[in-house]
């Protein structure tokens, strides 16, 4: 598993917000955290130029550096960045920078303070998907991109694992799969056509290629995704949402839960799906679980996957106790 495998923390989908920027006289700012994948289009010409699709700064005559700073959507630990340049070839920054911080409440980007580097000044190539690991533990809450002298940036992505703030959790009623809540994808079969981050993404899914979706099986065999919970806790509520997905929805679907090291225990017997449709499934034995898989049959494509509970004792320690650690 790579860096790539974490969510983007910075996703305009997640919440993300690019909040402000130095300059953006030739493509806003605000392209740098579109969840779709750049594009480009040759001889399209605005007032100010070919049209980009992401953020670029006028030619510098003075001072050596353009910066912008992005809101996370998930505020986490950041595992990695990805600087794309797509499309910027004779315009983009030939060097760049990241830097994070850990806000709390809602400060202008004036107020932020505190930034520590994650990613040193480094040399960007054009056209390309430029990577970087980091090995910082730390929760943060907003990053800064730094770009030397200046230029043009497609993407920023800042993939980590989220980490959330108990103080705005209900731990006797939440969702124990959310990935805003710190849940995290273990394995799956396939994901030919989506991550199944998306199954455990925050709010609804607005496209079908905002939820999972497999390849067609041409088996006898299942599809399937485990996830580690965000804590150790009780689910109470299942909730298999199949929206958008109508000639490619599961025909069935079941739910399953385990201790880190215990066996695998039934929560939903294998039940019929219908398309696009939200199902909820009540769970009448309870069952303390740091994991669950979701089975689906053959395969096909889900929106959502939801699974409301609580948290035990020590699934409450431990959840608060790694917020905790992580504070800057």
């Amino acid at each position: 598993m790579t860096f790539h495998d974490n969510p983007d923390l910075a996703s305009r989908r997640f919440g993300g917000s690019v909040v402000w920027a130095n300059d953006e006289l030739f493509a806003e700012r605000e392209n740098l955290i579109k969840a779709s994948e750049p594009v480009f289009q040759t001889y399209t010409f605005g007032h100010k130029g070919q049209v980009y699709d992401g953020w670029e700064t006028r030619r510098r005559r003075g001072g050596d550096a353009d910066q912008a700073i992005v809101r996370l959507g998930m505020p986490g630990v950041i595992k990695g960045v990805v600087i794309d340049t797509a499309f910027f070839t004779g315009n983009y920054p030939p060097y760049a920078s990241v830097e994070a911080c850990s806000a709390e409440g809602y400060p202008s980007p004036d107020e932020l303070t505190g930034w520590t580097t994650v990613v040193p000044r480094s040399p960007l190539a054009g056209d390309t998907k430029n990577a970087f690991e980091v090995t910082d533990t730390q929760r943060y809450t907003h990053v800064r991109l730094t770009i030397y002298p200046d230029g043009g940036v497609a993407r920023l992505r800042v993939h980590g694992s989220p980490v959330a703030d108990p103080n705005f959790l209900d731990f006797d009623h939440m969702d124990l799969a959310a990935l805003a809540n710190g849940a995290e994808i273990a394995d799956c079969s396939n994901k030919f056509y989506s991550s199944p981050n998306n199954l455990i993404a925050p709010g609804p899914a607005a496209v079908m290629g905002e939820g999972w979706e497999t390849a067609r099986r041409r088996d006898d065999g299942n599809d399937w995704v485990s996830l580690r919970l965000a804590a150790k806790g009780v689910i109470r509520l299942i909730e298999l949402d199949t929206t958008h997905f109508k000639g490619n929805a599961p025909g069935w679907a079941s739910v399953s839960c385990a201790e880190a090291s215990g066996e695998w225990t039934g929560l939903l017997s294998r039940q019929r799906l219908q398309p696009d449709t939200r199902h909820l499934f009540r769970v009448t034995e309870q069952h303390e679980a740091t994991q669950a898989r979701l089975d689906v049959f053959p395969d096909g494509g889900m929106a959502r996957l939801r699974l409301w509970g609580s948290l035990t004792d020590e699934g409450r320690t431990l959840f608060v106790s790694r917020w905790q650690d992580r504070l800057p």
